[in-house]
């Protein structure tokens, strides 16, 4: 007996090998699929999640300003009234840390969009246009390469000065070479596909090409190296701070209250533990999650 083909469905006639069980997913519901499977990557979402709401709307419960001196409660040990302490000054170190975490994560997020916006421009028209330029492109990249970053960071802060501002400019500057290379590399290998051929064909121009087609297929790469780079310019903005060049009186970060808590370690140990604490939880957390979009956004972890 012949089955008329326009009446063929493999449910109907027995074939439930043929059937498709699975639902038509998105590449951001399969990753975030992926990625609540993963026991580290939630729980440091989770707690940095946490530290984020501690850090914006904490200061607004606190009795306490974090700049305003009291020499009446100098040298506190935890209690009920200031869980983490005070310093030499009287100030609270719980309103403090809140601060400082804050201003670390001013720092962390608006140097990476500074990154990303500098990377993926370069990367793209390096790994577009390719030939010689490319090639030019790649050498002042080496170059910058050839120089480590510390020394980038500690000449150009000393050239512009210490302050928040500054710090911006100066992690901008050295740390979107990673993210130029990461775009360049995946535009390589996406250009001499077929929906790229297709939109030449059509006409489309290389800005429209870029935006529309090349950059979204690479931002999977772009999250994953986004993600990883926020704690190490949090880590940097504490270096500088811890050693002076950072931010500067009357704002206060993670690492200008490391600083000022080392000398102190003999008789108030808290002092530095708690902001070193919080130092050390928020590199986790980032690192947990970054780790963890790299997994979910990895083709070869789709089952």
């Amino acid at each position: 007996m012949s089955i008329p083909v326009d009446s063929f469905s493999p449910l109907q006639h027995g074939f439930k090998a043929e059937a498709i069980n699975r639902p038509t997913t998105t590449l951001w519901q399969d990753a975030w699929r992926r990625f609540r499977k993963n026991p580290l990557a939630m729980g440091g979402l989770t707690v940095l999640t946490l530290i984020i709401l501690f850090a914006i709307f904490g200061p607004f419960f606190s009795d306490f300003d974090y700049k305003t001196n009291n020499l009446m409660a100098t040298n506190q040990y935890p209690n009920w009234i200031h869980p983490f302490g005070t310093d030499e000054l009287g100030r609270d170190i719980f309103t403090r840390a809140m601060f400082g975490t804050r201003i670390s994560l001013l720092i962390g997020f608006g140097s990476v969009a500074i990154n990303l916006t500098i990377g993926i421009f370069y990367g793209g028209i390096s790994g577009y246009i390719g030939g010689w330029i490319d090639n030019l492109m790649q050498r002042i990249i080496d170059t910058i390469y050839s120089i480590p970053d510390l020394l980038y960071v500690i000449l150009l802060m000393v050239t512009f000065g210490s302050g928040l501002g500054n710090i911006f400019i100066v992690l901008g500057i050295i740390n979107w070479v990673p993210m130029a290379r990461i775009v360049r590399g995946q535009i390589l290998t996406l250009r001499e596909q077929e929906f790229v051929l297709a939109a030449r064909t059509l006409g489309a121009n290389t800005p429209r090409i870029l935006i529309k087609h090349l950059l979204p297929n690479s931002i999977g790469q772009i999250i994953i190296v986004a993600a990883l780079q926020i704690p190490a310019a949090i880590f940097m903005e504490s270096f500088l701070s811890f050693i002076g060049l950072g931010v500067q009186a009357p704002l206060v970060s993670l690492g200008s209250m490391a600083s000022a808590g080392r000398m102190n370690i003999p008789s108030y140990p808290y002092s530095l533990i708690f902001p070193a604490a919080m130092i050390a939880i928020l590199m986790l957390a980032f690192n947990f999650v970054g780790d963890g979009l790299r997994d979910a956004f990895d083709p070869k972890m789709r089952k």
